[in-house]
């Protein structure tokens, strides 16, 4: 094979990179310093231009990048995306290269690089270091999509090729596979590094990677005891920082179990844990001064491992768990299987290796002679070999089809802002008004205010994961606690700025509320901790839902249940009550419904689209058609109702006068909370019934926000980023309440996790 590429293709790679504590962006480092290698180009110049990097960030911290990192996405921020493509489709930049992992983009099940591929006019290849097996619905249609718009998809083992025909549809013709790279690393003898460690006379084992509790190391430890009975000089180094994202969520918590079980079996001389990412220098060391690599992984959905692959590259004997992909790369006496959470297994295997020096010689020599085929240059120059066949392909096919323009539907949705929230919310809480953007102390607090806030901070978390919500989430969520009367479930509604409850307790709606926000916090993926209080919370707040009388709030009752029911669908009593009330609504719609007038009060009063947003729900969820069937019925009514006959934009029901039976509906005030209850119920109905003019709908709903109204402003303040309290008939109320601001903050929020979604989340009807 040749050493050398004479002309260099100018790449970019989207991906993780370090100093990011990574596995993908250290796989990507060393690829792209070996591609610089064998095509000759120095990567520390800053001037060059044949290897870039588009770097993905998480969190808001700043990282000190190298020079060839030349653009950065915030990874939960769609814009972003957008603008990377831009960026490249103007740069010199000949071919991308996508390291795909679902976790490290963006949106659901990682949707976001779609947009970034949809835009791109550049040729693209990706690199899948994970492929399930037993995707969900929305994993499996984004990486078909990603297959769609890639040239090539390159797997990195045999049963990474085979689950991409079988599972995914993906022709044989868009497939390469290329396994994990390896340093070039001498064939040593262990003893050759073991001074550095003070290992001398000590058989080594070594588990290393960022820890989390899918390693599996406490079943490692559990057969130590049983090898060092007839070994004790058995030496285990557990080397990596505990990653990143587990750390952030449960701290150091795994880590710490691991170190009791050692101290509880009296390990302390047998187990030495190194807590730090180490550098790859370093990590070459402790793997050649290691006598045997154990992987004790609990997953068998493994198509790659960057520590296995290393392992073999040292030449080490590795004992591993049957991952797939163990199971492909240790097969041919490369290695030796073990079952999963089987100590003994382990420490037989173990023992078998120690008393076998002849084995082990010949298992180590089986596994270095096979990564020979997977050093870092010769890898490099595979993929290089992709890179041109991908230029090639694509220009072939860009030459052949016909430029047609396709129309866009783009709205001019703003970037996510909450700096009003934080201007509205203290210590205490968020309070109720403003004066203009100014907060108004006198008027105090509200749990209705404080139960919509949470809410939003949950919808945030779940669209950018960025920790700078916690706090506020936190501060929401302490205001709801103390609201709320355990023994009852009930809770109060207003307080007042000196921190006093002004009534012992509070209206159903702030109670429907509260069950709505915490319902929904419920089945989302909060960090621990929060979780748990958001669960606890709900279920005392659920106490006294079947003694509510008012429609709207068992509607919010019956959205909050539903909510908590994706989380533990079994909860028997939870059902039982979302099934009363969601009969209580129904009836009361078919009691009252007429064909002109298919309602099921008088009058529409306030927030009234949540009334047939819980009957789509609970229809749906629950499988009742003809609930389903009242609910949608009557959101198309209250929509059609509230269109303009003339230019079709939305014109809501005004709260001085509301709209009664055979009579024309109060033109002003129009408050953002009759939008955002719009916006959510058109949500529901597209959910459950996928037709796609439900979603045209939301976007009229949110064109109000931005001036489609009958005064054609805006209600929205850019540079506050707050929200006008309502629309009046000489134009808007210029203060910017908590309420107004709070609907408006989540119609964004949904209107964004509707882009996010997008068309490519609907299951083709043709394969490509």
């Amino acid at each position: 094979m040749d050493t050398v590429v004479e002309k260099p293709i100018n790449i970019a790679f989207i991906t993780t990179y370090p100093p990011r504590q990574c596995g993908i962006a250290t796989f990507t480092s060393d690829l792209l310093h070996s591609i610089g290698e064998v095509c000759k180009i120095d990567i520390s110049d800053e001037k060059q231009e044949n290897l870039q990097v588009v770097a993905l960030n998480r969190g808001p911290e700043l990282l000190s990048y190298p020079s060839e990192v030349r653009f950065e996405i915030r990874e939960q921020h769609e814009s972003d995306y957008r603008n990377a493509a831009d960026f490249l489709n103007l740069s010199p930049v000949e071919i991308v290269v996508i390291q795909h992992e679902f976790g490290i983009f963006g949106g659901d099940s990682g949707s976001h690089i779609i947009r970034f591929l949809e835009k791109l006019e550049k040729p693209a290849v990706t690199v899948l270091h994970t492929i399930p097996y037993a995707p969900t619905p929305s994993q499996r249609k984004v990486l078909r999509k990603i297959s769609s718009l890639s040239t090539f998809l390159v797997a990195q083992s045999e049963t990474g090729v085979k689950i991409l025909k079988e599972v995914y549809s993906i022709p044989d013709n868009k497939i390469e596979m290329i396994y994990h790279g390896v340093p070039d690393v001498p064939f040593l003898d262990p003893d050759y590094y073991k001074y550095q460690f003070q290992a001398e006379d000590r058989f080594v084992i070594l588990t290393f990677g960022l820890l989390n509790p899918s390693k599996g190391i406490e079943f490692a430890i559990d057969a130590l005891p049983q090898v060092i009975k007839k070994h004790p000089e058995v030496l285990y180094f557990v080397v990596g920082a505990t990653h990143p994202a587990i750390k952030a969520r449960y701290g150091e918590q795994y880590r710490i179990l691991l170190e009791r079980r050692v101290a509880e079996q009296g390990l302390e001389r047998n187990v030495v844990f190194h807590n730090r990412f180490v550098p790859q220098e370093r990590l070459i060391q402790f793997l050649v001064a290691s006598d045997v690599y154990l992987a004790p992984y609990l997953s068998e959905e493994q198509i790659v491992s960057g520590t296995l692959s290393y392992s073999l590259g040292c030449g080490k004997v590795v004992i591993s768990t049957p991952s797939w992909y163990a199971k492909e790369i240790l097969s041919g006496g490369r290695g030796i299987i073990v079952p999963f959470r089987d100590s003994k297994a382990i420490a037989e295997s173990l023992l078998e290796i120690l008393s076998d020096e002849g084995k082990r010689n010949e298992i180590r020599k089986e596994a270095y002679q096979f990564s020979r085929g997977m050093v870092w240059n010769k890898v490099a120059l595979q993929y290089t070999k992709v890179f041109e066949r991908a230029l090639l392909k694509h220009t072939r096919l860009s030459k052949a089809k016909k430029f047609v323009p396709k129309p866009t539907k783009l709205m001019p949705i703003p970037e996510i802002d909450l700096s009003h929230l934080r201007r509205l919310t203290d210590s205490t809480g968020i309070l109720q008004h403003a004066i203009f953007a100014v907060p108004n102390r006198f008027h105090g607090y509200t749990t209705d205010d404080n139960a919509r806030a949470l809410l939003v901070t949950f919808m945030n978390w779940d669209l950018l994961k960025d920790r700078e919500v916690i706090p506020l989430m936190n501060t929401y969520l302490s205001f709801i606690n103390h609201a709320l009367d355990p023994s009852t479930g009930r809770v109060r509604n207003f307080m007042s700025y000196e921190r006093k409850w002004l009534e012992e307790v509070g209206s159903e709606d702030s109670q429907g509320r509260t069950i709505w926000a915490l319902g929904y916090g419920s089945s989302r993926d909060l960090p621990t901790g929060i979780l748990e209080l958001v669960i606890r919370l709900f279920r005392q707040s659920l106490k006294p839902a079947l003694d509510l009388t008012f429609p709207r709030s068992w509607a919010f009752s019956i959205m909050g249940c539903l909510y908590y029911l994706q989380r533990f669908p079994g909860d028997r009593e939870v059902r039982n009550t979302v099934i009363e009330l969601a009969e209580r609504l129904y009836k009361m719609f078919k009691v009252n419904a007429e064909e002109n007038w298919p309602w099921c009060e008088d009058v529409a009063t306030y927030e009234n689209a949540r009334l047939p947003e819980a009957l789509i729900m609970a229809g749906y969820q629950l499988g009742n058609k003809e609930m389903l069937a009242q609910g949608l019925k009557s959101l198309e009514w209250l929509l059609n109702v509230q269109l303009d006959s003339n230019n079709g934009h939305l014109s809501i029901i005004g709260n001085k006068g509301w709209f009664e039976k055979g009579k024309e509906k109060a033109k002003f005030d129009q408050q953002p909370v009759e939008a955002a209850a719009l916006l959510e119920a058109c949500y529901a109905a597209l959910l459950a019934t996928q037709d796609s003019r439900w979603e045209e709908a939301m976007k009229t709903v949110f064109n109000w926000f931005l001036g489609r109204n009958d005064q054609r402003v805006v209600l929205y303040n850019f540079s506050t980023g707050g929200c006008f309290d309502g629309l009046l008939p000489g134009g808007v109320n210029q203060n910017q309440g908590a309420e107004s601001t709070l609907c408006w903050l989540i119609s964004l929020h949904r209107m964004q996790m509707v882009i996010q979604q997008g068309d490519f989340l609907k299951e083709e009807s043709n394969k490509e």
